[in-house]
């Protein structure tokens, strides 16, 4: 007789997906993710080369993960010295398995949000305004240049904040604001990576 519940959680292994934490307080410990459509974690070399880009920053830093996924970049940051993040996800899988790797690594200023983002942004007004924003949408959803616009609103980002975009390296950049000033840039496979600081 065959053990449904040994079955069924086999299934569940292998329908779950893991990336590895490549620094700080939780380095080499994992993040557990459900496969979910547009969830495609940042990989370890651009996650390496990002935070190598944001040292001097990131220490005490408010950071906002505007398509938190697996939670690679938001939680990575928080490993590295971030004061806090949130955890912006509109999947309901997606998101309590955030909210189950953030307990298991006893992650408290973490804080999960299950919602739109484009809606998030239209109507938050956080206490204090972040210092490093994450922004890698799913790259057939059209949403960085939405977001680019909503995150100008008064009150979401500090004085020289700091902005992490990621999109397919084939597709046309999206418009940003004159006080958005171009730091670095890279390519890496399909994908193009940019950090710009808000002057």
């Amino acid at each position: 007789m065959k053990n449904h519940s040994s079955t069924a959680t086999h299934a569940a292994k292998v329908a779950r997906g893991q990336v590895r934490i490549i620094g700080g307080q939780w380095r080499g410990r994992k993040l557990h993710f459900n496969e979910v459509a547009g969830l495609r974690p940042t990989g370890d070399r651009i996650r390496e080369t990002l935070f190598n880009w944001l040292a001097p920053w990131i220490d005490g830093a408010r950071c906002l993960d505007l398509f938190a996924g697996s939670g690679a970049l938001g939680i990575e940051a928080l490993s590295r010295g971030a004061a806090e993040v949130t955890l912006i996800e509109t999947h309901p899988q997606a998101a309590e398995n955030l909210r189950e790797n953030c307990a298991r690594l006893k992650a408290d200023d973490a804080r999960v949000i299950q919602t739109n983002t484009l809606i998030w942004l239209a109507n938050s007004s956080p206490d204090q305004p972040f210092d490093i924003v994450f922004l890698d949408p799913p790259f057939s959803s059209d949403l960085l240049q939405p977001c680019c616009e909503l995150l100008q609103k008064p009150g979401l980002l500090a004085s020289g904040s700091l902005i992490y975009l990621e999109a397919d390296r084939y597709h046309p950049l999206p418009e940003t604001s004159p006080t958005w000033e171009l730091l670095r840039e890279k390519t890496a496979g399909q994908v193009g990576y940019r950090l710009y600081r808000v002057s």
